[in-house]
């Protein structure tokens, strides 16, 4: 017995070390090309003076779709900020898909509503719209807010399409707040690309807990107070600086969050609109997009924006963030599995060759792999005699090895953007990084291997997302 259990280490051990080499290889490739795309960006947007998109006369026009279920904390004042968007030719649709608060009610009397007798055609199948509001104040003519039968995010994203009447749609969280000109920033590329059909960009989503919100904007920017969303400003980080970045000039990017993202409207309407079947609706949506472009034999663009472009509110409890967590992995399942006819599939060129493989590889069957090898440990130390030398030398190094690609990201952002100016927000940052292989990175593989549990068992709600809200530093005392 002790014999099979020395095999059976041996080879674990092997196959944890070749799959630690090769995720960490594809991680510094990933930051190498990254910083090289990043400088290009920068070098060549330094020059760019956005204010003249604003009189450009072929700058296509906007409809930013908001989806809203129980968001009556913050929601009258992130309307405020989707209204005061800088651009010239945009309108703002809130869809109210069943809230069970007073939601509606506040809406309609902060911006003076009025139900009105309004056409639109059902392209994309949703639940029933129960009725079209417009404000009676000038102010807010480019508002539209709709009342309709609960659906979910998908089938709410899906009957703001149906309503708006622009050329491009930008999807965001109504709970997020968008910088001014993030509409100019994330337009400029389909006024850009000639060659090539751009049907979709997206940009840098920045963690807004403990910030000064005034009036729906960010007036200043502190690090969260508390370790948990401390912890998601490294996560998101890495991701959109040191990953999107990287993969979107690859051509293998297969997300643009759902918080943020801008897309070509016909051509969404063509794919069917958000999938309400899952619950990853933002990822599956990119997927079927790329391959609607591929298999129709058009060439096309889907383009990352590394400038922070919008705030969102992270969980900041255990229990929220599990599910969100147990949400993104039964997202990801799900489109990959859907989608499967890409795997390696040379058709569909980078996409199908490097994008896909590494999310297969790397965001999915990663985190299970790491969970049996540690459970097979433990298993070892208890009825078998692990190899004690080669255990802490691979801890060691991926320890080393976390904790310098999270320093180097926030070095990276420092360089950049610069958006935590006080020393002492940095340092805590860094101090959380050593940190969060130990306090954060375990409970990550437990939601993943959660996550599908739950796919498997057949899953498909989202879970409650409770949130606490921005605190709006321009309210007066007692508000």
């Amino acid at each position: 017995m002790q014999h099979i259990f020395n095999i059976l280490g041996w080879f674990l051990s092997n196959i944890v070390l070749i799959i630690t080499i090769m995720i960490f290889s594809a991680y510094v490739l990933l930051a190498i090309f990254s910083a090289i795309t990043l400088r290009i960006y920068l070098r060549k947007n330094s020059y760019v003076d956005y204010n003249s998109l604003i009189l450009a006369p072929l700058t296509p026009s906007i409809s930013v779709v908001a989806p809203a279920y129980n968001e009556s904390k913050t929601i009258v004042e992130n309307i405020r900020a989707l209204l005061s968007l800088y651009y010239n030719n945009f309108e703002v649709i809130v869809i109210n898909d069943g809230s069970t608060d007073d939601s509606l009610e506040k809406v309609i009397k902060a911006y003076d509503l009025e139900k009105v007798n309004y056409f639109f055609d059902y392209r994309i199948p949703c639940k029933r719209i129960r009725g079209v509001y417009k404000s009676k104040n000038r102010s807010f003519h480019n508002l539209t807010f709709i009342d309709k039968l609960n659906g979910g995010k998908a089938d709410a994203l899906n009957a703001g399409i149906n309503v708006s009447g622009k050329e491009l749609i930008c999807s965001i969280d109504v709970d997020s707040i968008m910088e001014p000109d993030a509409l100019l920033k994330m337009v400029k590329p389909f006024l850009e690309e000639t060659d090539s059909k751009v049907i979709g960009t997206g940009g840098v989503l920045r963690i807004a807990n403990s910030c000064d919100i005034q009036g729906g904007r960010i007036k200043r920017i502190h690090l969260p107070k508390r370790f948990l969303a401390r912890v998601q400003v490294l996560e998101y980080t890495r991701a959109f600086l040191m990953g999107r970045m990287a993969w979107s000039r690859l051509d293998g990017l297969l997300l643009i969050s759902g918080a943020l993202g801008m897309f070509d409207r016909e051509t969404v309407i063509k794919c069917g609109g958000y999938s309400t079947a899952t619950v990853g609706e933002d990822m599956e949506l990119v997927v079927r997009m790329r391959r609607y472009m591929v298999e129709q034999g058009k060439k096309y663009k889907i383009i990352y924006i590394p400038d922070p472009l919008c705030w969102t509110e992270v969980p900041s409890t255990h229990r929220v963030l599990g599910r969100q967590r147990n949400r993104w992995t039964r997202g990801t399942v799900e489109t990959l599995f859907k989608h499967k006819k890409i795997f390696l599939n040379p058709r569909y060129k980078k996409f199908g060759m490097l994008g896909y493989p590494y999310w297969f590889f790397f965001e999915w069957l990663a985190p299970i792999i790491e969970f049996f090898a540690l459970v097979f440990f433990i298993f070892l130390i208890i009825f078998g005699s692990p190899n004690w030398p080669f255990a802490i030398l691979l801890f060691a190094f991926v320890y080393t090895f976390a904790v310098s690609l999270s320093v180097w990201a926030i070095l990276f952002e420092e360089m950049t953007y610069h958006k935590y100016e006080k020393k002492r927000d940095v340092l805590k940052l860094i101090g959380t990084a050593f940190l969060e292989p130990f306090l954060f990175h375990p409970l990550t593989v437990v939601w993943a291997i959660k996550g599908n549990w739950d796919y498997l068992r057949g899953k498909r709600g989202w879970g409650k997302m409770d949130r606490e809200g921005f605190s709006d530093s321009s309210s007066p005392p007692g508000k």
